[in-house]
């Protein structure tokens, strides 16, 4: 069931057909219930809302009438006496079980707080997306509602913003004539909104119509000064200032802070010499500063870093290469590589200026090049050779004691410098490189702690963010929700404040997860389509790639021996782990010696944040076909897991308890 409060209030059936709601009250309690969002509304609240004082003397009695009738048609195919399971009785009121993405305004909120994170050219279709889920006015059945009133003035706030935002990007890319004509209507309807009117008139000088922006300033004025009586605050002023000046570059977006940009670029483009290795310096922190910003800077700067390395690496100075590598030091939480082909050149990068920085006179660079070293060896993206089969017997490769040990050294020696921002980046390759074997929540929760202690300390927002990241995942993987949802909240508001968008992905995640294991499957569901359809778009292909497809695999793996049924993974792409798929999804189409065959050369998982439900797939599939020597290298590593979930110290999706998993591999074990 879908729900409309963005115009007159609706319910739709999943097959997009209308539900005839009945009299106005009966829409009036649906939408009432909507607006409560998921909380209980008591019985007399609800008399109190939908009567003027005094109520009649059968108000009670008619709420019930009302929400027996809304039962009835939410529910048509609901069996007789049985209870309702999305109006539901509740203590002494009543509750309505809409899912976040069912309601058009939480939908509504969710895009446009997707889109306020984005860049401007990909904020424009999602500000769109928003802005089309308006009917009319919010609550439109309801005008002269009292409990309609705060929740109509907050979703049209929100509707406001949002047209102002959507015009400002696309006064950012480019297409001022576009935004001019939106806001002529808009600032028409809306005349008090100073913001409009300085958008408009930055659209209008943008479209070289100088006279009208100008003109559009004043009447701004006017208007502030006749019908509010206020004075324009000084942002008017900066923009009339601004257009009587005249931008330096007139295709440079507008606003005080972007004019300084303008300027200051301008500025160094003219000061700096074109190979001077200030450019190569100044590229770095730029690159550093762009890859937290979002989805497309994320994307720019792994794409321009291998560059920027060679170029430093070309110069034939060994001291500036070290540092150009060393100076990324941007904290990084999901463990399989975005670019493993990049993120071994930069191992082996990092690797040759290490040999050449001594390490008395050059030890905090070092520990930074060593820093980079454990941070780009995640999984098993520096690995020199394809990993062995995972039947065979455990072994230490050397790229992962290279790894581990550049890890060691690098937070031992920024321990005995007493430099906070070097700890912290060796503290995420320590975090890295903890992922030895399964079972490593317990070991990774204090490197989250101290990043935490660190950001907090020396104002390192990025890696106190960092840290609690790593929080909700170790406390996730150890059921400790009640900790984990503090450190959500707590990421939340750090990514809002210091607009670093990517975090509320994972913490996204977490709250589906949560849900998951608290609740159950088909109440986290929509919160996982809307993780994956973030995730999608985020500019983190290590994190997207193949995760549909485990994701699908939950309701599979935690019924003991259950294997898949043919077609479940069709229309997904199991990406990296198809082959650790491959076995099972054949065992599921009753093809047990194909299955047993790709066991035999079946990968060992990546020494990552998946590797126990990996694992735990492997021991699911050999038990199926009766494969023995995987069983049993399945059971060792394992074991080391024995009192966490299987995935969820991944912060995304769990396939139950391991020793569950343990315990069924091992009677597969007795009776092969």
């Amino acid at each position: 069931m879908d729900y409309g409060l963005l115009g007159p209030v609706t319910a739709t059936s999943d097959d997009g057909t209308p539900v005839a709601l009945g009299a106005p009250r009966h829409r009036e309690v649906l939408a009432r219930l909507l607006v409560a969002r998921g909380r209980v509304v008591p019985v007399d609240r609800l008399v109190a809302d939908l009567w003027e004082d005094p109520p009649p003397a059968g108000a009670v009695g008619a709420v019930r009438t009302f929400v027996a009738a809304l039962r009835r048609v939410l529910e048509p195919d609901r069996p007789a006496r049985t209870p309702s399971r999305l109006l539901v009785t509740e203590g002494p009121g009543y509750l309505l079980r809409a899912d976040r993405t069912a309601v058009d305004a939480r939908r509504f909120e969710d895009t446009a707080e997707q889109a306020a994170a984005a860049a401007p050219s990909a904020a424009i279709p999602l500000w769109d997306t928003a802005l089309g889920l308006w009917r009319g006015p919010a609550l439109a059945d309801f005008p002269t509602a009292r409990w309609a009133g705060a929740e109509r003035a907050r979703l049209e706030a929100l509707r406001l913003n949002a047209v102002e935002s959507r015009a400002d990007a696309l006064i950012a890319t480019g297409s001022a004539r576009e935004a001019a004509v939106a806001l002529e209507a808009h600032t028409a309807a809306h005349p008090w909104r100073e913001d409009g009117w300085i958008l408009l008139a930055t659209a209008l000088d943008r479209s070289g119509r100088r006279g009208d922006a100008l003109a559009a300033l004043r009447t701004a004025r006017r208007i502030l000064a006749e019908e509010l009586g206020t004075d324009p605050g000084p942002a008017l002023a900066r923009a009339e200032a601004l257009i009587l000046r005249g931008p330096a570059d007139p295709a440079t977006p507008g606003g005080s802070a972007d004019g300084v940009w303008a300027r200051t670029a301008a500025a160094w483009d003219r000061s700096v010499p074109a190979r001077a290795k200030a450019r190569l310096h100044a590229t770095a922190s730029l690159l550093r500063d762009l890859a937290v910003t979002g989805a497309e800077g994320l994307d720019e700067a792994r794409e321009h870093r291998a560059d920027l390395v060679a170029e430093a690496e070309a110069t034939g100075d060994p001291d500036l290469a070290a540092r150009i590598i060393g100076s990324y030091d941007v904290p990084a939480v999901w463990t399989r590589a975005d670019d493993p082909q990049t993120s071994a050149a930069l191992v082996r990068a990092a690797a040759r200026a290490a040999a050449t920085t001594p390490r008395d006179t050059g030890p905090a660079l070092r520990a930074r090049l060593l820093s980079v070293i454990a941070v780009e060896s995640r999984g098993d993206a520096a690995a020199d050779l394809p990993p062995a089969p995972a039947s065979a017997p455990p072994s230490v490769e050397p790229w992962r004691a290279r790894a581990a040990h550049a890890a060691d050294e690098a937070v031992a020696t920024a321990r005995r410098l007493g430099d906070p921002s070097l700890l912290a980046f060796a503290l995420n390759g320590a975090f890295m490189q903890s992922f030895g074997t399964c079972g490593g929540a317990t070991r990774r929760d204090p490197i989250g702690r101290e990043l935490v202690g660190l950001g907090t300390a020396h104002g390192l927002p990025g890696h106190e963010l960092l840290g609690r990241l790593i929080r909700i995942q170790a406390l996730s993987g150890q059921g400790r929700f009640t900790e984990a949802d503090t450190q959500a909240e707590a990421a939340d508001l750090l990514a809002d404040r210091h607009e670093r968008p990517l975090a509320r992905i994972f913490t996204a995640w977490y709250r589906a997860l949560r849900t998951s294991e608290t609740d159950s499957w088909p109440a986290a569901h929509p919160l996982y389509v809307t993780a994956l359809a973030r995730t999608g778009s985020s500019g983190m292909p290590g994190l997207a790639d193949g995760t549909e497809a485990l994701l699908r695999l939950v309701p599979v793996m935690r019924e003991p021996g259950t294997l898949p049924v043919p077609g479940l993974l069709d229309g997904t792409d199991p990406g990296p782990y198809r082959p650790w798929l491959e076995p099972l999804l054949l065992a599921g189409r009753g093809e047990p010696g194909q299955a047993r065959r790709a066991l035999d050369t079946v990968p060992r998982p990546p020494h990552d944040l998946l590797q126990e439900p990996l694992w735990c797939l492997l021991a699911r599939t050999a038990s199926a076909v009766g494969h023995r020597p995987l069983l049993r290298r399945a059971i060792d590593e394992l074991t080391r897991a024995t009192a966490e979930s299987a995935g969820g110290g991944s912060g995304l999706f769990s396939y139950g308890p391991v020793m569950d998993h343990l315990t069924a591999a091992a009677a597969a074990l007795d009776e092969a």
